[in-house]
This record gives C-alpha cells, structure tokens and sequence, in this order.
C-alpha cells in the first residue's frame, strides 16, 4: 500500500495488517491483496493503536488526552482521561492478555521544546490511569513478552530496548536494559515467536532483529524511514515494515508513505 501520508502503529489481528495515518487521520485495516479499509477516523497527531481481548479498538488521541475504545457499531467513545496525568504528547500504546493498557508520553512536545523525559502509565481495565514508569529518553514502541511477564519499550533518544518485570497487578519494577543499540533510535517495535524484538529506526532507514542482550540477527534495508513494523502470526511470516520519507517534523509533507511486507524468519509473538 502507498500514498499514506504519515503511516505508524502497525498491528496484526485476526489475519490482517492494521496501521494508523496519522496525517489523514484514520485508521486501516489492509486485506492479504492490499486493499484498505478505513477502520476509524481521529484528528491526531500521534494516534497509537491496540486491541482489547475482546477485539475492540483502543485509540491514542493525543490531541485531547484521551483514549478511545471502538464500538462494535464502529463509534468512538472515550475510555480513560490522560490530562490529569500529564498534558505532554501521549504515543505509544500496548495491551496485554487481560486487557491491562500501557501508554507512554514522551514528555515534551516535539519539536520545539526543550526535552523532558517521558512515563508511562498503566490503565487498568476498570478505568484507572496509574503512572508506573518514569525518566525515560523519548519513550517509543513499546511490546509484551508472550508470558505476560516483561515490557518492553524503545527509548529513542537513549538508542536502547529497556525492560521491566510486570506485576499481578500491572505495576513495573526491575528497570533494566534489555538491548542496547548504539547508532540507532529505535521507534516502533514488534517481537516474534523465538523472543527476538524487531525494532524500526528512521534516520538509518531500516528494521533491526536483536536478541536480548543486543545481538543484531538481521537487518532489513528501506529507501525511506522505518517508523513501525508489525508481524503475521502463522506460517510464511512476513514483516510489515510502515514509513515515509522524512526529513524533520517541520518538512513533512506530500504521501510518501508505504506499507512493505518482507519475508520473516519467526512469525509474532507477544503483544501487540
């Protein structure tokens, strides 16, 4: 697919790619031959995506600081309040097996202010927006391990994977560094079956395979920037790589954006 004007958040459910355009404001679904479906419409800028376990949509609107859960009638209703919390850019977003949400907020708003480091919060099921992690470097995709025991988040600016042992009740300890990545800024994320974490960078163009500990497995190269990347479950595995060319949040502009599928060694585990 192409023509998308600032495509992130990439997810596989139910056997097809789902992604966000955060410069049209919506959000697809894409059929095995390509075909898009318009899933949602939200003006914001950034707009994260992930599923309850009952399938319904969960929407990062950062413009109001808000998240949305889809309907099955497909209508946007709001979910939780982030404001109280902070009134900084709200970005990623991952759910767990039992419907526990993480949202982190990179802390100031990009471009122009002078950077802050970012948090994230738990949303429990019932509501409650509970902040569980702090002091991290521009917080970016962030995944769970297929036990339900580790989250992962890519921290940009600190060009590194850090972890944290999950609780029974959601909360976060043990901070620690999963895989550092020197060089490289790791944006969204995706893990796979065997454990491995795929990580997108932009300004180096391409997708990165790492174990824990920083091993690099494989390297996909892309003639744009990488901003997201998502895996089919399943056999013929591919990885959906979403970016654009960018050249600054000031310059962007036009549809440059694809959605490019490669061949993948291991299909996705984990969430999202």
């Amino acid at each position: 697919m192409d023509c998308i004007v600032f495509g992130e958040s990439s997810r596989w459910r139910d056997g097809q790619l789902w992604f966000s355009d955060w410069g049209a404001g919506r959000v697809y679904s894409v059929a095995a031959d390509g075909t898009p479906t318009v899933e949602a419409e939200v003006a914001s800028f950034p707009m994260c995506i992930d599923f309850l376990p009952d399938g319904r949509l969960l929407v990062v609107s950062s413009a109001n600081r808000q998240l949305l859960r889809r309907e099955p009638d497909g209508s946007l209703v709001p979910y939780v309040d982030l404001a109280p919390v902070s009134t900084k850019p709200w970005n990623d977003i991952v759910v767990d097996a039992a419907g526990k949400a993480y949202v982190n907020s990179i802390g100031f708003d990009f471009p122009g202010e002078e950077f802050a480091p970012g948090i994230v919060v738990l949303v429990t099921p019932d509501g409650k927006v509970i902040p569980v992690a702090d002091g991290l470097a521009f917080p970016n995709g962030m995944a769970i391990t297929a036990d339900g025991s580790t989250l992962i988040v890519a921290e940009s600016y600190a060009e590194q994977l850090t972890a944290y042992d999950i609780a029974d009740d959601g909360t976060l300890s043990d901070r620690r560094v999963w895989a550092t990545t020197p060089g490289e800024h790791p944006d969204g994320i995706c893990l796979d079956a065997t454990g491995a974490v795929w990580y997108a960078d932009v300004g180096n163009q391409h997708c990165v395979r790492v174990r824990e500990g920083g091993e690099v497995l494989a390297t996909v190269e892309f003639d744009r920037g990488a901003f997201a990347c998502a895996l089919s479950r399943g056999a013929d595995p591919k990885l959906f790589v979403v970016g654009q060319n960018w050249g600054g949040p000031d310059a962007v502009g036009g549809a440059t954006g694809q959605v490019v599928a490669f061949p993948a060694p291991a299909s996705g585990g984990g969430h999202p």
